[in-house]
């Protein structure tokens, strides 16, 4: 049997809301393009050799019905105003041949800024303790991206993120954030 590896990649996000929390999550799901997929939840490695694409081109290469692997991130609220976030987060190893590493979030209260921040820097640390980078995990972010640059091992981070506020009228406002798998 073949390894399954990851060739490509690409990330996307949405909102939905509606009066049932699971069809707000279908509604999220399709703004992000990826409702008719069988989403399958894995975990946080980002292949070696692995290429980011566009969305766009990526939802080309998917069939409805087709069994997909995500890192997948969701948040769901009911209440009227609360803020909801959804985010994954990247971080890329400067060698090709060594895997990175991707993070999830979910949670209430964080605008886009933030969540990116905690998405980037939890993928980050991952992927520095893996490569023996010395850092303090109390240091600031900032302080600690600048430790990670400089040493040369990690080439970049990046961040998909979504958030929204609760529907004022107490809908469930669900948001979803995914860093899509594709194996051609």
């Amino acid at each position: 049997m073949q390894p399954m590896v990851p060739k490509r990649m690409f990330f996307t996000r949405g909102v939905g809301k509606h009066r049932q929390k699971l069809q707000s999550f279908e509604v999220a799901l399709r703004d992000a393009g990826i409702a008719p997929l069988n989403l399958v939840k894995v975990s946080s490695i980002f292949p070696p050799g692995c290429k980011i694409v566009p969305k766009r081109s990526g939802l080309k290469n998917l069939n409805p019905g087709e069994i997909t692997y995500c890192v997948l991130a969701d948040s769901s609220t009911s209440e009227p105003n609360r803020l909801v976030s959804a985010g994954v987060g990247l971080a890329i190893p400067a060698r090709g041949e060594h895997y990175g590493y991707i993070s999830e979030y979910h949670g209430f209260g964080m605008n886009s800024r933030k969540t990116a921040d905690l998405v980037e820097d939890m993928a980050a640390s991952m992927l520095a303790s893996t490569l023996g980078l010395e850092f303090d995990p109390d240091a600031d972010y900032d302080e600690r991206r600048e430790i990670y640059r400089m040493s040369g091992q990690i080439v970049t981070s990046r961040a998909c993120v979504q958030t929204a506020e609760g529907d004022k009228n107490g809908l469930w406002t669900t948001v979803v954030a995914a860093a899509v798998f594709l194996f051609d």
